[in-house]
Order: structure tokens, then sequence, then C-alpha cells
């Protein structure tokens, strides 16, 4: 009988023990005149400031910039990504005709997925888009054209683009002209906006 009565105490016992959660934070120490302190590593902190804006005019103007940036800059991301894996198929392929082939596999199958969202962006956004993918790629759309389409698809999407406000030729500044829209791009990738 005792017996019977320790095994269930100690069931019940090593249940309870078992049941208890551990909040154990393993960190490390520095020992300063006999006190331990932790040693905590922090992340880098970015501090962005109040903009203060010369009138309501220019906070319009800034605001409508990051909600373009913000509405883009996953697209200009992915075609860098596209074009790096794009690039290293093409450059597999021995035969002009059959580079051609895949160019045009893979226009039909950009055009059927992602048409209709970039038909919808404004003229603003194309303009910020056409930047954004010369910093993804280290190259301006119009090389990436002649480039993947030939130098004459490049001067007729040239020109088209002119009539519309683009410049496919236009390379991106992030030091000068660009550079609000480069403040916008790192906030977006350090999640702060």
């Amino acid at each position: 009988m005792r017996k019977a009565i320790l095994t269930i105490f100690l069931l019940f016992l090593f249940a309870a023990l078992s049941a208890q959660e551990s909040n154990l934070i393993v960190s490390q120490a520095i020992v300063i005149n006999g006190d331990t302190i932790p040693k905590i590593n922090l992340a880098p902190i970015y501090v962005v400031g109040h903009t203060k804006f010369k009138s309501k005019r220019a906070k319009r103007r800034y605001t409508r910039l990051v909600r373009y940036v913000k509405n883009v800059y996953p697209y200009a991301k992915l075609a860098g990504e596209k074009l790096r894996d794009y690039d290293k198929i093409l450059r597999a392929t021995d035969s002009k005709r059959e580079r051609r082939k895949i160019m045009k596999q893979v226009e039909k199958e950009i055009r059927a997925e992602y048409e209709g969202q970039l038909k919808g962006l404004y003229i603003g956004e194309g303009k910020i888009l056409v930047k954004l993918i010369d910093r993804e790629c280290n190259h301006s759309s119009y090389v990436l054209l002649k480039e993947l389409r030939g130098g004459v698809s490049a001067t007729l999407w040239q020109g088209v683009g002119r009539l519309f406000g683009y410049n496919l030729k236009d390379r991106y500044d992030p030091k000068g002209k660009d550079r609000n829209i480069e403040m916008i791009v790192r906030m977006i990738e350090r999640g702060i906006i």
C-alpha cells in the first residue's frame, strides 16, 4: 500500500514539475567589481527624424513619392531576381535562335502574370519603376531591352516611352536627384515604413 501511494505521489510530482514552463534566458555577462552585468548585443538603431516641409504642397509631393515607391519597389526587386535567373539560362544557351525562343516564352509568361497590374500604374510610378529597375540591375532599362530584345526594339520602346514622359536611358542617381527615393527604399528595407 505504501509503495502504491509513494508511486502515485511521485507520478503527480513529476507531472507537476514537467508541466512548469521554463523562462530561462541564457546570455553572456560581464563581471565588474563583483557585479554581474548582462552583455546584450543590440541591432543597429536607425533614427528617422520628423521631416519639416516648406509647404503643404511639398509634404503632399513627398507623401505621394513614398506611396509610389512602396507600390513599385516589389516589382523592381522581382525584375532584378527574374533577370538574374533568366540571365543564367540564356548564358547556358549557345544558339541565338534558342535564346530568342526562350525570351519570347519568358515575355509571354511575364505578360500573362504582371501586365494587368503594371498597366494600372500611374505615370509617376512608372518613372520610379524604371529608376528602381536600374538600381536593382545596374543597367538602364534601355540597355536591358537592347541586350534582351535587340537595338530596334529598344529604340522603339524608348520612343514610345518618351511620348509618355519616360526616358529609358535615365540612370539611377542615389546621391543626387534620386536621393529621396533611395532614402525611402532603405526605410522600406529596414521595415521602418
